[in-house]
């Protein structure tokens, strides 16, 4: 099946992948019985993501263009038996005036956040009093690498709480993940080889692709607790992609580890990009710090984010570049992109007065509650089913399922059921048969839909049990 998709085209990837599959059955070009690609070749294929690519069939299913054959795939209808979802059909008053909804999926998301406990009240105080004070600037352009405030507030903050060393000059505010990926192509280079580990669950891989930086996979050790060494000295890297605070199955990078691979980037003249995307999350003891404050070589690129602290809304992130990489930038400025000036002003006042502080101590209990009640409810209902994996930290736990079957089928089960659940990142490792793994995030799901979507899950995968 011939299909290619532009970023730069108008609507998210999975309308246009929605359309260009419509027009191949309308236009004859697919025809009547033929199987469509798997989810995980199309995947492969576009280099897209896998929700991208199970909504375009859902929707396919949905108006009739396909039907679903179990254990099988995906077909096209034959069009002398296709019905159109918006064929005009008599009126008929005896019938209901509209379809019963179908019920949302409960989605184990493991970006999002809880979004009841989101400070209203200090946020709008912080929003009205730095527009008071900066009423004079508000129709100026500010500094492209960030509000000089707000850059102050963070580097005080990862002083503070992350053990970062850092100061103001060396923070570069940003729009989001893909803004600071984006600003790390232009400084490492077009086409830089970034190593990332194999069995690694953040959902990064598209990005990089998008802006050109070619991924280098890197096998983990035995048990997959951190890098195979020897496998990453023989690779040509200007950077390791790592989450050191918070691993797959939630344990930190140990410390003997972090020491080895900082002596790797120094020794070759290269880059760690630390994501510290849920650092802050730690239930039991003191946080641990960010690798970026054991770093005396100026080798570590920290990046950080509101989206899993705060909320993905703001869409503000930052990031603390080494010195030789900032003063690179400072002949970059055209690509440079700030959120807005306001937020910024709120932001560093948020944090000025106290707010954040006490924020995130709040979130810290309600995602402890929020990881105790997941693990109860995987335990009730998988007794010896699911091996719960969680070092009490951030917000996702990995279950080690006793299935006969891969990780991909368990997602499949799981999405024909009505929930979805996550695997690893590398498309190599996914249907790994050997006791799958699979992700279920917390942080945005309520207690009444954890409890079902886990009761779901366990009558779903009834039937692959080993």
């Amino acid at each position: 099946m011939d299909i290619t998709l532009n970023p730069g085209d108008e609507g998210p990837l999975y309308i246009q992948l929605y359309k260009r599959v419509k027009a191949l059955i309308q236009n004859g070009n697919l025809q009547g019985g033929a199987k469509l690609p798997s989810v995980r070749a199309l995947c492969r294929q576009l280099g897209v993501s896998k929700t991208t690519v199970e909504t375009a069939y859902q929707m396919l299913l949905e108006e009739g263009y396909a039907s679903s054959k179990p254990r099988s795939g995906l077909y096209v209808i034959d069009y002398e038996h296709r019905t159109f979802a918006k064929a005009k059909r008599p009126y008929n008053k005896e019938k209901k005036r509209s379809a019963e909804p179908q019920a949302p999926m409960i989605d184990f998301s493991l970006l999002t956040v809880d979004g009841e406990s989101f400070p209203i009240r200090q946020w709008r105080s912080a929003l009205a009093e730095s527009l008071a004070m900066n009423g004079r600037s508000i129709h100026e352009y500010g500094d492209p690498r960030g509000e000089y405030g707000l850059r102050e507030q963070l580097a005080r903050y990862l002083t503070n709480s992350r053990g970062a060393v850092c100061t103001a000059e060396q923070i570069v505010v940003g729009t989001g993940i893909s803004n600071s990926i984006h600003i790390l192509s232009r400084l490492l280079g077009d086409g830089a080889a970034v190593g990332v580990e194999e069995y690694g669950i953040a959902q990064i891989r598209t990005i990089f692709e998008q802006h050109r930086i070619k991924l280098v996979p890197i096998p983990n050790d035995d048990d997959h607790k951190q890098p195979n060494l020897a496998q990453l000295e023989r690779s040509p890297l200007q950077a390791l992609y790592m989450t050191p605070s918070h691993r797959p199955a939630g344990s930190p990078l140990p410390y003997k580890t972090r020491q080895l691979l900082l002596q790797w980037a120094q020794k070759g003249d290269r880059y760690i990009i630390e994501d510290d995307y849920d650092g802050e999350f730690r239930y039991d003891g003191k946080t641990i710090p960010s690798l970026q404050g054991m770093d005396r070589n100026d080798s570590v690129i920290y990046l950080g984010t509101f989206s899993k602290s705060f909320t993905p809304a703001l869409r503000m992130s930052y990031m603390v570049l080494p010195i030789e990489l900032m003063e690179r930038l400072n002949g970059l400025a055209q690509i440079l992109t700030c959120p807005s000036r306001i937020d910024q002003w709120a932001m560093g006042l948020f944090i000025e007065k106290g707010h954040w502080y006490r924020h995130i101590r709040k979130m810290r209990l309600v995602y402890r509650r929020k990881l105790e009640r997941i693990i109860r409810c995987v335990e009730r209902h998988m007794p010896g089913r699911a091996e719960v994996t969680s070092d009490r930290a951030g917000l996702h736990i990995e279950l080690t399922l006793q299935a006969g079957c891969s990780a991909e089928r368990l997602i499949e089960l799981a999405a024909a059921a009505g929930v979805r659940v996550y695997g690893l990142q590398s498309p190599d490792l996914r249907g790994h048969n050997e006791k799958p793994k699979i992700y279920l995030g917390f942080g945005g799901i309520n207690d009444s839909d954890m409890e079902r979507g886990i009761q779901m899950l366990s009558e779903a995968w009834s039937t692959v049990w080993g």
